[in-house]
């Protein structure tokens, strides 16, 4: 997988190189199947697994960049967005001429199923509070994060995917996980963490917001507000951008003055677009 940076309103944009180059814009209008995973689809052609690099594009202020994979699966890597966020800092960020769009909540937005539940709420900066509740060894965990205030490199980023491992061969059964093993993913046995130790005590929730980050991406821009979210998960979080972006009245688009950020560091709200400043190569 190859990251090359792009102009100014390009957005975030997925490339087929073994397709003749075929495109996919990161855009909710694109989401084709949600399960343990987001995936995009455009006139047949599928991209899966696409929400922890769009979550690190987003944590890291990255507005425009074309991502070129030669298959149907964005690479797991080590089961977190961290990987992507060294190597960004590795290139350096750039900052572009064109102002920086976002999404302002101008009045809440919900989306409820059962027990489940997920909302976003008009607030300044992008805040998310996340609670979760998994059978043992993981149960309760709640947090709230201030991506304006607060490092995405280091509180989100690390997070890892996890799972059970009484889980794995049902859902190999259905086709997932291919790739998954203890490289690449928390594994749950009855006590905790097989492949321990975790990186945060509540390694789990942090996880689910950053996919909640990289599944609010498909928006299109980054949003303006407080999201809130109870026991939700990838078809959840990419229901609220589909029930969002239908209602017209409940958001508008904000212009954002143009500062010039440090190179190297993550990308402030209040600066222009950005892009990379360097091609960025991914293995698997």
């Amino acid at each position: 997988m190859r990251l090359l940076p792009a102009p100014a309103g390009s957005g975030i944009v997925f490339r087929r190189t073994d397709l003749d180059n075929f495109e996919i814009p990161a855009v909710g209008r694109n989401v084709a199947k949600v399960s343990y995973a987001t995936s995009l689809m455009r006139q047949g052609v599928l991209i899966s697994t696409t929400e922890h690099l769009l979550s690190a594009l987003i944590g890291m202020g990255v507005d425009n960049v074309i991502v070129e994979v030669d298959n149907l699966e964005l690479p797991i890597l080590d089961g977190s967005a961290l990987p992507y966020v060294q190597a960004f800092i590795s290139v350096g960020i750039r900052t572009q001429r064109r102002r920086r769009e976002s999404i302002r909540v101008l009045r809440a937005v919900e989306v409820r199923e059962g027990e489940k539940f997920i909302g976003v709420y008009p607030g300044s900066g992008y805040s998310i509070q996340y609670a979760i509740d998994f059978p043992a060894p993981i149960g309760h965990q709640r947090t709230r994060i201030d991506l304006a205030a607060e490092n995405y490199g280091a509180s989100i980023a690390p997070a890892r995917t996890f799972g059970y491992k009484s889980d794995e061969q049902k859902l190999r059964d259905m086709g997932l996980i291919r790739g998954a093993g203890p490289a690449n993913a928390i594994i749950l046995g009855d006590r905790g963490p097989i492949n321990g130790p975790l990186r945060f005590a509540d390694e789990y929730v942090r996880h689910k917001v950053l996919d909640l980050i990289g599944d609010l991406a498909l928006a299109g821009r980054r949003i303006e507000g407080h999201v809130v979210a109870e026991r939700a998960g990838h078809a959840m979080h990419t229901a609220l951008v589909s029930r969002l972006l239908k209602d017209r009245s409940a958001w508008e688009l904000a212009h954002v003055p143009a500062q010039e950020s440090p190179a190297g560091e993550s990308v402030p709200d209040n600066v222009a677009g950005a892009s990379l400043a360097a091609p960025v190569l991914m293995g698997a």
